[in-house]
């Protein structure tokens, strides 16, 4: 994301909302700015226990092989998305095309083309991944979209993308494990057990 100071024209007129998002990110440092239905959100810095999650299921992705080769596996990359004229989000997680580099579009933000999967570790804006950002992802045609739901201690696998959300969608609770689809890659396999742990507060 560009950090470089906005400023107005002379003439008055007013900065576009990328313009305004580049703003806020470069103020806020640390938190994350995105443009979602038309609408700039600031997220804060994501926790201990947010972090903790987002490490624990970043291991698999990698010991699945899909950091290597066809593939790579990124914490905080822009995905740009096709719900307004500068709408983009980014995702805590993203398994991507190799190719990745050529298909910049815009401000640091990549064709969603190229995204296998997206993932999301809810925090205090957690109905944004819940809502928002189903319709977006879907709608940006993201075939995997997964959220670990710290709140409500589940995890949500959304896939086959229509206009407005995901055709098919699996809550998992603890006590259950989980293997994605193939189509990102490789088979890769979760204990639900372990990422809600992970996503509480240690005493």
């Amino acid at each position: 994301m560009s950090a470089a100071a906005v400023e107005n024209p002379c003439d008055g007129e007013p900065e576009s909302l990328l313009e305004t998002a580049n703003r806020l990110a470069e103020q806020n440092p640390g938190c994350r700015v995105e443009i979602i239905g038309g609408v700039i959100t600031v997220a804060p810095s994501p926790d201990a226990p947010h972090a903790r999650v987002l490490n624990k299921i970043t291991r698999p992705f990698v010991a699945a092989g899909l950091d290597d080769g066809e593939t790579e596996v990124f914490q905080g990359i822009g995905v740009w998305l096709p719900s307004g004229p500068s709408d983009f989000a980014i995702p805590d997680l993203s398994v991507v095309d190799a190719d990745l580099d050529e298909h910049l579009i815009e401000n640091n933000y990549y064709d969603p083309a190229v995204f296998r999967l997206v993932l999301e570790v809810t925090s205090s804006n957690y109905r944004s991944d819940l809502r928002n950002k189903v319709v977006t992802y879907a709608e940006a045609k993201i075939p995997v979209y997964v959220i670990v739901d710290r709140r409500h201690g589940r995890l949500h696998v959304l896939t086959e993308p229509m206009g407005g959300g995901y055709d098919n969608h699996e809550v998992y609770a603890p006590g259950q494990t989980v293997t994605l689809p193939e189509s990102i890659g490789a088979p890769v396999t979760f204990d639900i057990d372990e990422l809600v742990r992970a996503g509480r507060p240690r005493a």
